[in-house]
C-alpha cells in the first residue's frame, strides 16, 4: 500500500511556551545567551507575557510585527489599536506602550539641562527618538541661554503646521518666563519627506522677526521625519 506525502509528514503538536524546551523558550534563551541574541518576536512575547488558548505570547508577537511591518511601527501605536489584535487586550497593550515610551525616554536622556547645543544634531539626536511614529505634526520649542546651553522645551502645538496655530505669542511666552536668549524651533512631518514646505519657511521667517522685539534669537529650525532631519539655517532658509 502506497503511503501519502501527507501521511509522511511529521505532526507538529501546538503547545504552550512554558512546555517548550529550555533553550527554546524567549526567556530563557534571553538568561543564557543575553537580550541581543533575540529576534524582535521574542523580546515582544517576553513584555507580552502569555498568549491565548492555542494562541502562545510568541504567535501574538508575531502577528504584531506582520500587521504593521516593524517595530518602530508597532511602538507607534496607540494602546486601542495594540489592545485589538488577537490575544493581546488592554492590559498588555498598556505594558507594551509603557515599555516603548521608556526606550523613547532612553533614548533621549543625554538632552538634558545645561547640556550645550553646538549644532543642529544635537537637537535631532533628542527629537528623532522622541518624535518617531508620530502621525500628527507637533511644533516644539528648544529654549536657550546666552551659552547655550538648555534651559528646558516646550512643546507649543498639534496638529498642521500653520501660522494660526504657531503664533508668536505662544512661541515666546514660555522662552520669556524662561529668560531664554535663543531658541530652535522643531517640528515633524509623519509624511516622512523633510523638505521644507513654503508655510515652514514663512513661519520661520515671521517667528525670527518677531524675536527681535523681544531680543530672542532664532537659531535654526529643524524638520523631523523618520531617522533623519532637515536644518533651515544649514540650507539658507532661515
Amino acid at each position: 500500500m502506497e503511503t501519502s506525502a501527507h501521511n509522511e509528514e511529521e505532526k507538529i503538536e501546538y503547545r504552550p511556551i512554558r512546555e517548550w524546551r529550555a533553550d527554546e523558550r524567549p526567556r530563557e534563551r534571553l538568561l543564557l545567551h543575553g537580550a541581543a541574541s533575540l529576534r524582535e518576536s521574542e523580546l515582544l512575547a517576553i513584555l507580552i507575557g502569555k498568549g491565548t488558548k492555542g494562541y502562545s505570547a510568541l504567535d501574538v508577537a508575531n502577528d504584531l510585527l506582520n500587521k504593521y511591518g516593524t517595530i518602530t511601527e508597532v511602538s507607534s501605536r496607540n494602546v486601542t489599536e495594540l489592545a485589538k489584535i488577537k490575544g493581546m487586550g488592554q492590559v498588555k497593550a498598556i505594558t507594551l506602550a509603557a515599555a516603548f515610551e521608556l526606550v523613547r525616554r532612553v533614548q533621549s536622556a543625554p538632552f538634558s539641562s545645561k547640556h550645550q547645543v553646538r549644532s543642529p544634531e544635537d537637537i535631532a539626536r533628542y527629537f528623532i527618538p522622541r518624535m518617531r511614529g508620530a502621525r500628527k505634526e507637533e511644533f516644539h520649542v528648544v529654549m536657550l541661554s546666552t551659552a547655550n546651553r538648555i534651559l528646558k522645551s516646550e512643546r507649543i502645538s498639534e496638529g498642521s503646521l500653520s501660522a494660526s496655530i504657531v503664533h508668536p505669542r505662544e512661541v515666546f511666552r514660555p522662552a520669556i518666563i524662561e529668560s531664554a536668549a535663543a531658541l530652535v524651533l522643531i517640528h515633524n512631518h509623519p509624511s516622512g519627506n523633510t523638505e521644507p514646505s513654503n508655510e515652514d519657511i514663512a513661519i520661520t521667517r515671521q517667528l525670527k522677526e518677531a524675536g527681535k522685539i523681544f531680543d530672542i534669537k532664532i537659531l535654526d529650525h529643524l524638520i523631523i521625519a523618520g531617522e533623519t532631519y532637515t536644518s533651515l539655517m544649514d540650507r539658507g532658509l532661515m
